[in-house]
């Protein structure tokens, strides 16, 4: 790594697997990405207790209190700007945000789906892909866009689809990958190493570029 560490802010809505595993990842000396923010719109996210033992500032903003999504998202905006965060990485993160507060973060709001977008935006992803009848699955790191599960494609995990699956087991399966591929992105978008040009990612030649797609034992 080059240059001073990215400060990044997760934001999260429940358990928080995800953001586990980039703090984790986070921990290297040598990662790309600083962990300086866990922000929840749901007080009693049992991601927010994880965050705080392990020393990061961790907020609840309970979007219920809100008027309405502009002003919920002013003070995150207020929480972010105090906690000077330069990139923000959505990890199970059950929001719509406004075009207007997407905008602001253009290029610097990563999310993680758990489908090989453009398939399967939205939710219920496992049970629509088993009814379809697909033989591979898995998760997709994007940048973030006003429409839901758009934006440019940083990385793709892809996982088979077993004979016997179910919709907890493709799930697990999934979600494993995504502990992998999530904090490998973050680091190489972090570091520089992935341009982007209009709705397209480029990827500088001296990263693998086995890791822009990638299938893991799992």
């Amino acid at each position: 790594m080059t240059g001073p560490k990215k400060r990044t802010a997760i934001l999260i809505s429940g358990r928080g697997s995800n953001m586990k595993s980039l703090v984790e990842a986070a921990r290297r000396p040598d990662y790309s990405a600083e962990i300086v923010a866990v922000i929840s719109n749901r007080p009693d996210a049992p991601g927010l207790a994880w965050a705080k033992e392990q020393g990061i500032p961790a907020l609840g903003l309970d979007h219920k209190l809100y008027s309405d999504r502009a002003h919920f998202e002013s003070q995150l905006q207020g929480v972010l700007t105090a906690s000077r965060v330069e990139l923000v990485c959505l990890a199970g993160f059950m929001r719509l945000m406004t075009a207007p507060f997407v905008e602001s973060w253009r290029d610097r709001m990563l999310n993680i789906h758990p489908s090989l977008l453009p398939s399967f935006k939205g939710l219920h992803t496992h049970a629509r892909a088993l009814e379809a009848g697909v033989k591979f699955a898995g998760c997709t790191v994007h940048l973030v866009r006003p429409e839901m599960d758009e934006g440019p494609i940083l990385g793709q995990a892809v996982v088979p689809v077993l004979p016997d699956d179910t919709e907890d087991r493709l799930a697990a399966r999934v979600l494993a990958a995504e502990h992998r591929l999530y904090p490998r992105i973050l680091e190489l978008f972090a570091a520089g190493l992935i341009r982007i040009n209009g709705n397209k990612t480029t990827w500088i030649s001296d990263v693998n570029p086995d890791w822009a797609s990638f299938s893991p034992n799992v």
